[in-house]
């Protein structure tokens, strides 16, 4: 097992109180690494919010083309996919705190060209798009890096408990940060948008800074940078060789892409709940909202022993959820739906992102999490696809309750076809890590 890096001395390592409340647990927040890590996340999930929000409408000011806009969705998707494999293989390769630091560092560049071109006010789709990328590569690469720090910095018992704060707070980003953005740009204050997130990736190198070292054990024998594409060939090697961890990958990506609902979302407002002027921008947070309060009370979550069952059965809430609005009448109930999907989504995202950090060796935990980028930014733009070619042949309520029930039905073929993905206990595979 792992122990936390930069904590207490050993005989004073945090574990986790032995409490029932469903408060957030906090106690990862003790170990001072920790500290720094979440705090990075903190500052630039705000800002990176508001960038996704600031570059789509810079493209359509620039072009007034929705197509091009989408395009400029699939210039962000491409960089990511590709430096996300790469990314998780670099960060089995070499310290984990200097690849953080060197992605903070060019992000906070890259943001901060975003910001100086729209003070300058130019007009140039290529520069948007040049940067655009390399913003998303950065991420690409930081994420997996510092999703595939967090066993060595907590030890492997607060790894839920980490993984619940971190994305809890990327849920209020995710709240947060498209309000915000849009307060900002309405002003016509487009430059400061973008410099609250080169602010943001700057304080974040800062913090990263005073991490302590945080070698991979048998990298140097294994990895070199030079072989990053062949590491990504190994980790999926690896990979397959390890259905537990394969069907954490599986399970998402059949949620995804049979009730991802963002697709049909314009058509609702426009139809169904047309007479709310507010009825788009309450669909977009459901899912958020639902999320962010789970995360709040997520203090069972990080003391599930049965992380494989719970998954399962987050996912056939989600399956439910999505039936439930598929079928909603009114605006409030299709809202309700959604927050309870969100809910559900994100008990299965903590709880699939530890049994990654816990399940794999520690030099193909940045690749693990490279390939969990990957899914998490692919899966819901294919379920978009779907969603929105089967509501264009056969109507909202059918492609959104057909999902639902497909799922429902998947998950439990996965626990009678994969029982060791039913069967998996965080307390077993932590003594073998």
């Amino acid at each position: 097992m792992t122990s936390p890096i930069d904590g207490p001395a050993p005989e004073e390592t945090p574990t986790r109180t032995k409490r029932r409340g469903f408060a957030i647990d906090t106690t990862p927040l003790r170990v001072p690494a920790y500290r720094r890590l979440f705090g990075g996340i903190t500052v630039t999930m705000l800002g990176q919010q508001m960038t996704l929000v600031a570059v789509p409408y810079q493209v359509y000011a620039i072009t007034g083309s929705s197509l091009l806009v989408g395009v400029t969705s699939v210039v962000a998707l491409v960089p990511l996919v590709v430096f996300g494999l790469l990314g998780g293989a670099i960060a089995d390769a070499m310290d984990r705190r200097r690849l953080m630091l060197i992605t903070s560092i060019g992000a906070a560049v890259t943001s901060a060209l975003l910001a100086v071109q729209a003070g300058l006010g130019m007009r140039s789709l290529a520069v948007l798009w040049v940067l655009t990328a390399l913003v998303s590569a950065f991420s690409a690469v930081n994420q997996p890096t510092r999703s595939a720090a967090i066993p060595a910095i907590v030890g492997a018992e607060l790894v839920p408990a980490a993984n619940a704060l971190a994305m809890t707070v990327r849920q209020i980003g995710v709240i947060a940060g498209p309000l915000l953005a849009g307060v900002l740009i309405g002003q016509g204050e487009l430059f400061l948008t973008y410099v609250v997130d080169a602010v943001g990736f700057a304080v974040a190198v800062l913090l990263v800074r005073g991490l302590p070292p945080l070698p991979v054990a048998g990298a140097a024998a294994k990895l070199r940078l030079g072989a990053a594409v062949r590491g990504v060939g190994e980790g999926f090697t690896f990979l397959r060789t390890q259905p537990v961890l394969l069907m954490t990958f599986v399970v998402d990506i059949i949620a995804m892409l049979f009730a991802w609902p963002q697709a049909v979302f314009p058509q609702l407002a426009a139809t169904e709940f047309s007479g709310d002027a507010n009825s788009l921008g309450w669909l977009y947070a459901g899912i958020s909202l639902g999320s962010l309060v789970m995360g709040l009370t997520s203090g069972w979550v990080s003391r599930v022993d049965r992380q494989g069952a719970v998954v399962l059965g987050a996912i056939a809430v989600w399956g439910v959820a999505i039936i439930g609005f598929g079928f909603a009448g009114s605006l409030w109930f299709a809202v309700l739906c959604l927050a309870v999907a969100g809910a559900g989504d994100m008990v299965s995202a903590v709880l699939r992102s530890s049994m990654l950090q816990l399940a794999a060796p520690d030099d193909m935990r940045g690749r693990m999490q490279g390939v969990f980028i990957v899914v998490v930014a692919g899966g819901p733009r294919l379920g978009d696809l779907r969603a929105g070619a089967l509501a264009s042949a056969f109507g909202v309520s059918v492609a959104m309750w057909t999902g639902g029930v497909v799922i429902v039905v998947a998950m439990a073929v996965v626990a009678v076809a994969v029982p060791s993905f039913w069967l998996f206990r965080a307390s077993r595979a932590a003594r073998t890590t």
